[in-house]
């Protein structure tokens, strides 16, 4: 009969001792039983160690069952039930079927959450990477595996929404342990209408991403317990995916609006604009609250327009400058509105400063082209060199697609370069007062290396409009 993990170790002599025999840490053994499973890789070590039979390690109980089958299983045939243990399904449109445990809110019989499967590398602040709208369209894999540690407050929010359509995470959703803590992350979840799932080997799964690109997949977590994988790999199958797909329209704000927080600093909370502020416009592709604070907090008096706003809408505020903010979607597809507009801010001098879906915007604004990527772009430890500089700064970042430098026109020049794959991060225009970065140059969540940036915009509204 299979013996359990805790069985396994106590014949190899204690963690100790197990630690030491396969050539690992205790950390590691401490991991087997938390998944109830020991990799297949060490299994020649424990057989020659313990003399058991390769049975005894081959998991049995509903429990060990029912964890193996959520790391990953290519299923054969449809099933209305899932294995022992499992309550929420994430079916990859390859046909692959990660079975685990559902949190958040269930997902109605025809209404299971679709969309690009990414995985974001952040150690820290999945509140606010949730409600980033430029993770509109995508259901996001953290592969930091401690999701939920710290609940939720209302402060964190980098939107009025979650604009994710589903998470994927390793451990189990643990109770928050943090004083500033107002709800547990599932509780959240299910306020919003989102779905997610734990249990799921989140490192095979990255590392599929990650050799493969991103694909489509289906979240579903059914209150009635019952699924239909062939439904759901046809729905998956069928979804267009987002490339040639205009999301900003479905994240960007109804009317025109003021912004005059600026950031947050411990104890006293979100800082006084200062005395001097600039008058900018900040064009709504999906910006992120903290993005807004950090213009407040560089100097100006922001005012915020739809994505859809005309030159002559924006134009219309008297800015002394124009900022492009970050989004979701296809830049190519986003750009049928939002092009001519910058066209003719541009046209009107004003100095412009765009990030992420905004640096691409203008690169089309500006003559050049987009493409998607194979692998896109999104945590917050993502090194970025200033070309100007030498200077490496550590970024946060989403973006599924970039700017093709080979397409930048005479008098445009490049500012920025990624250092993971040698993509564009960054541009500048030599006629005219533009730039852009395609990383969210502030801290929340991630480092605080690029603020600079902000205060380079304010530089530059100063020197086109030296009376402001």
């Amino acid at each position: 009969m299979p013996m359990t993990v805790e069985n396994i170790i106590e014949r190899l002599g204690g963690a100790d001792n197990a630690a030491r025999l396969a050539g690992v840490s205790t950390e590691a053994i401490r991991k087997w039983r938390q998944a109830r499973a020991i990799p297949p890789k060490h299994w020649t070590v424990i057989l020659r160690q313990t003399g058991l039979a390769l049975s005894d390690l081959q998991p049995d109980s509903a429990s060990d069952r029912a964890e193996t089958q959520m790391t990953a299983s290519p299923p054969s045939a449809p099933s209305a039930a899932p294995p022992a243990g499992a309550t929420a399904a994430l079916v990859l449109a390859d046909g692959t079927v990660l079975w685990g445990r559902g949190f958040g809110a269930h997902t109605p019989a025809q209404g299971a959450a679709i969309g690009e499967l990414c995985f974001s590398t952040g150690m820290t602040g999945y509140q606010e990477t949730l409600t980033d709208p430029s993770f509109a369209g995508q259901i996001i894999t953290f592969t930091f595996p401690h999701i939920g540690n710290v609940g939720t407050n209302d402060e964190d929010d980098e939107a009025a929404r979650i604009a994710a359509r589903g998470l994927v995470v390793k451990q189990d959703l643990t109770e928050p342990a943090s004083w500033r803590a107002a709800r547990p992350l599932g509780a959240w979840l299910a306020t919003q209408g989102v779905p997610g799932i734990c249990g799921v080997d989140t490192r095979a799964l990255t590392l599929r991403l990650r050799a493969g690109g991103p694909q489509t997949a289906i979240l579903a977590y059914p209150a009635d317990g019952l699924f239909d994988l062939d439904d759901l790999r046809a729905r998956a199958v069928a979804w267009p995916g987002l490339e040639g797909m205009d999301l900003a329209k479905d994240v960007t704000c109804a009317a025109a609006y003021s912004w005059d927080q600026g950031t947050w600093t411990w104890p006293h909370g979100t800082q006084a604009p200062p005395a001097r502020r600039r008058r900018v416009v900040a064009v709504d592709y999906g910006a992120k609250r903290n993005i807004l604070r950090c213009l407040v907090s560089a100097g100006c008096d922001v005012t915020i327009v739809p994505a859809t706003a005309t030159a002559a809408e924006i134009l219309s505020h008297d800015p002394e400058g124009v900022f492009l903010s970050n989004g979701p979607g296809d830049p190519a597809a986003t750009a049928a509105y939002a092009v001519p507009a910058i066209r003719g801010v541009l046209d009107a001098g004003k100095p412009v400063f765009g990030i992420c879906l905004g640096h691409q915007l203008l690169a089309l604004a500006l003559g050049a082209r987009t493409y998607k990527l194979a692998r896109g772009h999104r945590g917050a430890n993502q090194p970025v060199k200033d070309l100007s500089t030498g200077r490496v700064e550590i970024t946060s970042q989403n973006h599924g697609f970039a700017v093709d430098e080979a397409s930048l026109p005479e008098g445009v020049r490049v500012t920025h370069t990624s250092l993971f794959d040698g993509s564009n991060e960054g541009l500048a225009s030599d006629r005219l007062p533009a730039f852009s970065v395609q990383y969210h140059p502030e801290a929340s969540p991630g480092p605080s290396d690029s603020f600079y940036l902000f205060e380079r915009f304010v530089a530059l509204i100063d020197r086109t409009t030296p009376t402001a």
